[in-house]
């Protein structure tokens, strides 16, 4: 199973439809749960980072395989990260991707991950962000089948 932990709700039409899209598409290969935590408004920011680790952390399982999504992380080609996906479900149950707010991740989220995943240098706006990493997994199960995919 994919998870995805993600902070922040969507709220614009046209990102739930594509988010809506790629879970039905990736139903035929996997079953996916999408998890938000509520954006938190804390005055500060190391608050914010606080209340928004305490919420990820109900939700993270010591079967789980966790990637966070940091800048800082590693990055792969669509072809490596099909591999590794393949790779982890060998081993785990569950691949579950936490994807943080404004502010980023709490060091302790960052400390429990298997693996910090990196898309880009740059930064995302994390609503349009899970759309990216949810048509980065649909490519990768369509890379594992050998099934044709746009290039």
């Amino acid at each position: 199973m994919i998870k995805i932990i993600c902070v922040g709700k969507i709220k614009e039409k046209y990102l739930m439809d594509a988010i809506s899209e790629y879970q039905k598409r990736l139903s035929k290969y996997t079953k996916l749960q999408i998890i938000e935590i509520p954006d938190s408004n804390e005055d500060n920011i190391e608050k914010n980072l606080t209340v928004e680790k305490e919420k990820i952390e109900k939700y993270l399982q010591d079967k789980d395989y966790i990637i966070t999504l940091e800048i800082e992380g590693k990055m792969l080609t669509s072809i490596e990260l099909s591999e590794t996906i393949d790779q982890i479900q060998q081993h785990y149950p569950n691949i579950t991707f936490v994807i943080g707010g404004s502010y980023g991740l709490h060091d302790n989220i960052k400390k429990k991950a298997n693996m910090a995943l990196s898309f880009s240098k740059m930064t995302f706006q994390h609503q349009l962000f899970r759309v990216l990493l949810l048509e980065q997994i649909y490519r990768s199960y369509r890379i594992l089948n050998h099934e044709a995919y746009h290039k």
